[in-house]
């Protein structure tokens, strides 16, 4: 097995230092604020962050980036198109309070708060590989619980064979007026996609609650994706039986597929994806394109658990 296609099974504790990622935030009643970083949480979301929070063995052994850099320098395009746009307008995503609907080729249908959403579940922190398409990659501990664990409770059936995402659509939002995509914002997975234990719901970053701009109250991280696979602020999940669209992909499909898996080997029309800028540190902004680059991994480093996903499948036909 090639060294890109290894992904270390140690426990975060052993190569991060504790304090930087089981740091917990006062929790303050009703919601939580943070300033120019755009921390808005309800009260649910405080409540899960306060508990005991397993750590789960599979993080990325990675530096960190620093979480001022993980929540200042973001793609977010219902909030503007610089990747400074999203922490300057974040208070104008109202994030409380919030639903999801849940529709499709399921048993149990229903519209959820995002109490209904978590009170079932046990926070997880995960530190993950999170790529994007641009060559830039960051190294995030998420807090949150398994994808396929929230999906089961709805109960799919036996013609659900895509779970679609929808990101939340408001005129309020200063992006929504830009003709960059069109809007609503929406993603995809196959269901043995979305049902893989590496498929992850966020609703914490650093151990504190996920910041609007980087997708509060709930958003989607699937590690061996780009990033732009990790739908934001989350307000319809539906199970679908043919393979839903999804916004890059219809915006540019000769750039974009539905798949979007990390692959060194496939490049953009415009640029490589062999190599990618890692932002590790405090490094962002301008720093961030005269850091040095790094060899992109295969899967984003999870190829070995993810390998069996599309084992016999061209990759390079659908990418």
């Amino acid at each position: 097995m090639k060294d890109w296609m290894r992904t270390a099974r140690i426990k975060s504790s052993e190569i991060t230092d504790e304090s930087v990622f089981r740091r917990r935030r006062q929790i303050i009643q009703g919601t939580m604020a943070a300033g120019v970083t755009g921390f808005i949480g309800s009260a649910a979301h405080a409540k899960a962050l306060s508990q005991p929070v397993t750590q789960w063995e599979g993080n990325a052994t990675d530096e960190l980036t620093s979480e001022a850099t993980a929540t200042t320098y973001n793609n977010f395009y219902e909030l503007g198109t610089d990747k400074g746009d999203p922490v300057k307008y974040a208070d104008k995503l109202v994030t409380d309070p919030w639903s999801v609907v849940v529709d499709g080729e399921c048993n149990a249908p229903g519209t959820f708060t995002i109490e209904d959403i978590l009170k079932p579940h046990a926070i997880e922190e995960r530190i993950y590989r999170f790529r994007c398409v641009e060559a830039w990659s960051m190294v995030i501990p998420w807090n949150g619980f398994a994808l396929g664990d929230l999906l089961k409770r709805f109960k799919p059936n036996a013609n659900a064979k895509y779970v679609a995402f929808e990101t939340v659509q408001d005129d309020n939002l200063p992006g929504m007026s830009s003709r960059v995509l069109d809007w609503p914002y929406v993603e995809g997975l196959r269901i043995d996609e979305a049902m893989h234990p590496l498929a992850f719901m966020a609703i914490g970053m650093y151990g504190n609650v996920i910041p609007n701009q980087n997708g509060a109250p709930m958003r989607l991280v699937v590690p061996w994706k780009y990033g732009y696979k990790s739908i934001k602020s989350i307000v319809r999940i539906s199970f679908t039986e043919k393979q839903p669209p999804t916004s890059w992909n219809m915006s540019a499909p000769h750039e974009y597929g539905f798949y979007s898996n990390v692959n060194p080997d496939v490049s953009h029309p415009r640029w490589s994806q062999a190599k990618e800028r890692r932002l590790s540190g405090d490094t962002s902004g301008l720093a961030a394109l005269f850091s040095a680059k790094i060899p992109s991994q295969f899967m984003n480093g999870y190829g070995e658990e993810v390998a069996e996903l599309y084992a016999d499948m061209d990759l390079k036909k659908f990418f």
